[in-house]
């Protein structure tokens, strides 16, 4: 029965680090001083992108969020039903997403929304899809 016990608690131990490693929190940090977005998962930096932040006159709000909201696509209802592909809505009407404009990524460009390339975009609106939008912080600094 001893060895029974200590071969069921390994198996647990394992599924919980198995698990754990799964659900590692992603993190999208965006320096808006710098126009970079490092994706963070388990505290591994998994990429580091160019964005396009608000431009003057607009503002990108600063802060830590979960998505609230993810769309595949989604067109702007404020600024002429513009294409928003692989929309992570974090505060608001404030979203990453990707975009077709992309000389203007690594410098302000944006109505206040967090613009990738759409390749980009796809893969961290990928990677929030499988660890869950409750694992993921969106935090937007400097």
């Amino acid at each position: 029965m001893k060895g029974f016990v200590s071969v069921v608690a390994a198996v647990l131990m394992t599924a919980c680090f198995a698990g754990e490693a799964f659900a590692a929190k992603l993190e999208a940090k965006v320096s808006v001083s710098r126009q970079v977005m490092t994706v963070s998962q388990g505290g591994r930096v998994l990429y580091r992108w160019p964005v396009s932040t608000a431009r003057k006159g607009y503002v990108t709000p600063r802060g830590r969020w979960k998505p609230t909201r993810m769309h595949r696509m989604w067109r702007s209802r404020k600024y002429d039903m513009s294409p928003m592909p692989y929309s992570i809505f974090y505060y608001k009407g404030y979203a990453i997403h990707g975009t077709n404009y992309v000389k203007a990524l690594g410098r302000p460009a944006s109505h206040g929304c967090v613009r990738l390339h759409t390749s980009n975009a796809a893969k961290l609106y990928s990677l929030v899809k499988r660890v869950g939008p409750g694992n993921t912080r969106i935090v937007v600094t400097d």
